[in-house]
């Protein structure tokens, strides 16, 4: 009896870390659109330090910051933009799952210091400058995962820019660059 327990744990454990091993995991880097290609479905966005990614848009690629029902290749973008994409990584082909256009038309920020993360790093408090608290409800595995680290940091003045959108009347944080 025991030895086939043992069977189904070890087949449990493989199943499980099987599993793991396909769950993808989402990177975000942000830059400008230096050249979109319709035919490929691909942009190439440099960094700051001027390192180019090129990112393959999927049906599934959600796209924020741009006019709404936008239905081109890009869903709106342009080359210029300036953008933050998150994307997943197979072999050697990133694939887009969301690209947020920063800028006057696009997602929003607000800069300050975290003052609070929840347990579950789905909301994060951050206190501008001015003294005011803003609170944001956090999506995407890949920032939940930047709101805890942020949470566990222990340095508490450290200045943050909150990229967000707002959804009915909430704001919704999308990434978080340490200034």
């Amino acid at each position: 009896m025991l030895k086939h327990s043992l069977r189904y744990v070890i087949l449990a454990a493989l199943v499980i870390s099987s599993v793991r091993a396909d769950m993808d995991v989402v990177t975000a880097v942000r830059g400008v659109i230096t050249k979109l290609d319709g035919a490929g479905k691909t942009m190439l966005v440099k960094t700051a330090d001027g390192t180019e990614h090129s990112i393959h848009f999927v049906d599934k690629t959600v796209v924020h910051g741009t006019a709404a029902g936008a239905k081109d290749t890009f869903h709106g973008l342009k080359e210029g933009s300036e953008v933050i994409a998150h994307y997943t990584v197979k072999g050697s082909e990133k694939t887009g799952v969301e690209v947020d256009k920063i800028g006057k038309d696009g997602v929003k920020t607000v800069e300050g210091t975290v003052s609070k993360v929840g347990s579950d790093g789905k909301t994060v408090v951050v206190k501008a400058a001015d003294g005011t608290e803003h609170t944001f409800r956090v999506v995407g595995n890949d920032t939940v995962t930047s709101a805890k680290d942020i949470g566990k940091g222990a340095d508490k003045t450290a200045k943050y820019t909150v990229y967000y959108t707002e959804d009915a009347g909430k704001k919704v944080a999308h990434f978080f660059e340490k200034l």
